[in-house]
């Protein structure tokens, strides 16, 4: 090996070790960057919906329905700002605002899809919980479907094996279960059960 293959070799690796810092750096950068423009979208989705609960309630308590505020909203905003403003979203902006009012804001950990999904479960307990996983487990909208449609928080909550359930939804498993229903039903008796002792 000649001199100048040397100097080429010895170069070779401090050159490689600068590409992956650079690529490291723009990677955290990247996602930095979108991190705040999903927690920018939540908080911005989250005073639309507040502006459309206090224009649909005028100052009272309860809102008065029937003036197709929402539809004529939809149809509005997406005239002048595109497809972000279709009906359902806009439905989901109000929940948004109702679910999580001013002093419980939605995390800025999580995604406006993210919170879509989170907003399709009805009861409280149970949203807060595939709330709190998403956060701890950095779940992403794909995982936190599965989680939801493996019934994660119904099968925690009917098992005396919590720790295994939860460590085999990490690993990715799902259990065969019986119908939600009846999870629900099971549920329901053991809190009636453990209330009566």
């Amino acid at each position: 090996m000649n001199i100048e293959e040397k100097s080429q070799e010895a170069l070779q690796k401090p050159y490689q070790e600068l590409v992956g810092h650079i690529s490291t750096v723009y990677t955290q950068g990247q996602t930095r960057a979108m991190a705040a423009i999903h927690s920018c979208l939540v908080e911005t989705y989250w005073k639309i919906g507040q502006y459309i609960v206090e224009f649909e309630q005028q100052g009272k308590e309860k809102a008065t329905y029937g003036t197709k505020l929402l539809e004529n909203l939809s149809k509005d905003l997406k005239i002048l700002h595109g497809k972000g403003f279709s009906l359902s979203n806009v439905k989901r902006m109000r929940q948004l605002y109702n679910v999580y009012p001013i002093s419980a804001m939605p995390s800025h950990q999580l995604s406006w899809s993210h919170y879509v999904e989170l907003l399709k479960i009805d009861d409280d307990l149970e949203r807060n919980f595939y709330e709190q996983q998403t956060q701890l487990e950095n779940w992403s909208v794909a995982e936190l479907k599965r989680q939801k449609d493996s019934a994660l928080f119904l099968r925690l909550a009917l098992s005396k094996e919590k720790e295994k359930i939860s460590q085999m939804s990490k690993q990715g498993h799902i259990a065969d279960s019986p119908s939600d229903d009846e999870l629900k039903r099971l549920i329901m008796r053991q809190i009636e059960m453990e209330n009566d002792k």
